[in-house]
């Protein structure tokens, strides 16, 4: 397993490499998860806080463990809760979020008894931001043998509110679409149900949902799926409480009959938003498009002019104009970050250290607090994996 100063070296040398020149440091952020924890996820509240979560094994099971990134370092670990029956994958993983100042969401997947890979996604609430958590429930009331996961969590006024990929129709001999759905609905502070709809009636299998906050609202982005198997990139815009229809973000064209596993990415600030996704068509790049109109419309999407990508990205705002994009980069195998200008202007690659690009590596993370971006991935170079993180200043993309 690479560790301590040998990993730091080995992140620098990663650094001289992708051409960011000398003084542009990545400062590894120790963090106490344990061997064989995994499934990293970063979150950002409205006011700046950042929250890591991830999973850890324990004795008879898992643990979804999150920390708060406080005076430059990730506080003591929290556990938000424990269990035996949970579904650990990597690609379809837990989330501990700041809705709120003292309004916090945390969700985690449970398999469904009898066999097969069915299983719910559970919402759990806090009110003292992590100190307790209430008694989870699910968003969905089905019942049905079928998947739900692939959630992102966002504000609803003082409830919570959650997207997710329902394949409910899978079960259902009476209905006439069987494909994959994308559904939301808001758990009210009483633990019930409300606003349950459909935002989009097909989409693909089993790429990862995100979700930001514009002046307009919540928006959700996610691979869509057409009749002719064409799977871009949507956007649906919460508005006055309801889902507008999904629209496309770019064209690709991008032609697959099965699921990449390679979501997009969305951040907004104020009426600025930004997209970042991977696609094959016409071959394998990184796209990101800008909306300065809270994601009611985009700007044509532009090529991050990468080399032999392998997507699973994500993308922070620097500003209304300029975004970092994060992505998972084949050949030398490393998480690489890059700056991009609305005009299409790129900056130098930033290598934020090396990583497998097997499906083990999981979805690397990344948000920005302030002038820094923070960087969260699940390091599987040893027996064992473990969440890593580390941190660069914005002013090393040149």
């Amino acid at each position: 397993m690479i560790v301590g100063r040998h990993w730091f070296s080995i992140i620098m040398a990663l650094v001289t490499l992708g051409g960011c020149g000398p003084g542009k440091i990545v400062t590894d952020l120790g963090i106490s998860a344990l061997p064989g924890s995994a499934e990293a996820r970063l979150s950002r509240g409205r006011d700046g806080e950042v929250l890591l979560s991830y999973l850890e094994p324990t004795s008879h099971g898992s643990a979804l463990r999150f920390h708060m990134f406080e005076n430059n370092q990730w506080s003591p670990q929290y556990t938000v809760a424990t269990g035996t029956d949970w579904l650990v994958n990597w690609a379809d993983f837990p989330s501990v979020v700041p809705i709120a100042k003292d309004l916090w969401a945390a969700h985690w997947l449970v398999m469904q008894t009898g066999g097969g890979f069915a299983y719910d996604t559970v919402i759990a609430v806090s009110n003292d931001r992590g100190a307790t958590w209430s008694i989870p429930v699910s968003p969905h009331t089905d019942g049905s043998r079928a998947e739900h996961g692939f959630v992102s969590l966002f504000g609803s006024g003082d409830a919570v509110g959650a997207i997710w990929l329902d394949a409910r129709a899978h079960s259902d001999p009476e209905a006439s679409n069987v494909g994959m759905q994308l559904r939301s609905a808001v758990i009210n502070d009483d633990g019930t149900l409300s606003s349950q709809v459909v935002i989009d009636e097909l989409v693909c299998d089993c790429c990862q949902t995100d979700l930001a906050v514009a002046t307009s609202g919540p928006i959700a982005v996610y691979r869509n799926r057409s009749d002719a198997e064409i799977r871009d990139i949507f956007v649906s815009r919460r508005i006055g409480g309801a889902w507008r229809p999904g629209k496309l973000v770019a064209h690709d064209g991008w032609e697959i009959s099965g699921c990449p596993v390679n979501g997009p990415a969305v951040d907004a600030e104020g009426d600025a938003v930004a997209v970042a996704w991977y696609t094959t068509a016409p071959d394998k790049r990184i796209q990101v498009a800008f909306s300065h109109d809270s994601g009611a419309s985009f700007d044509g999407a532009i090529n991050l002019a990468t080399q032999q990508p392998v997507g699973r990205v994500d993308i922070s705002l620097v500003d209304s104009d300029r975004a970092i994009v994060s992505w998972l980069q084949g050949g030398s195998g490393q998480l690489a970050s890059k700056m991009i200008h609305r005009d299409g202007t790129l900056s130098s690659v930033i290598a934020v250290a090396p990583m497998e690009v097997h499906r083990n590596a999981g979805f690397p993370q990344m948000t920005k607090q302030g002038d820094t971006l923070i960087f969260a991935w699940t390091d599987t170079s040893g027996e064992l994996s473990q969440v890593r993180s580390a941190r660069v200043d914005l002013s090393s993309f040149k």
